[in-house]
C-alpha cells in the first residue's frame, strides 16, 4: 500500500515562492505516476504536475509552466514540488499522488491516481 504526506505549505505573498514535499512509502517497483494536483474553494481538483517516477519524465499544466518544477529524491523516497513566482490564483489545496504505470505514459487525470496524501494548503495573498 502507497502512503504519502505532503508538507511544506503556507502563506506567502504574490511573487514569493514555497516548496512542497510529500514524502512517500509503500513502493514495490520503480513503474509509478506521481503527480501533484490541487483544488481551490469551489473548484473542482486539477491537475498541476506529474513525474514518472522510473524515467523522471515530467509534464506541467499550462498554468504552472516556466513557475513550477516537479521533482523526486528517490533515495529520499520524496517528491517535491518548487513553486516561483506564485500567484493568487494558485491558492488551493495541494495534493500529492501516485498510481502505478502499466506501460504507456503518465497522465495528470484525477480519476486515474489510486494513491492521495491529506492536502497541504497553500494561500497567495496579493
Amino acid at each position: 500500500q502507497v502512503h504519502l504526506v505532503e508538507s511544506g505549505g503556507g502563506s506567502v505573498q504574490a511573487g514569493g515562492s514555497l516548496r512542497l514535499s510529500c514524502a512517500t512509502s509503500g513502493y514495490t517497483s520503480s513503474s509509478y505516476c506521481m503527480g501533484w494536483f490541487r483544488q481551490a474553494p469551489g473548484k473542482e481538483r486539477e491537475g498541476v504536475a506529474r513525474i514518472d517516477r522510473e524515467n523522471g519524465n515530467t509534464y506541467y499544466t499550462d498554468s504552472v509552466k516556466g513557475r513550477f518544477t516537479i521533482s523526486q529524491d528517490n533515495a529520499k523516497n520524496t517528491l517535491y514540488l518548487q513553486m516561483n513566482s506564485l500567484k493568487p490564483e494558485d491558492t488551493a489545496m495541494y495534493y500529492c499522488a501516485s498510481r502505478r504505470r502499466f506501460g504507456g505514459v503518465c497522465d495528470l487525470a484525477v480519476d486515474s491516481y489510486d494513491y492521495w496524501g491529506q492536502g497541504t494548503q497553500v494561500t497567495v495573498s496579493s
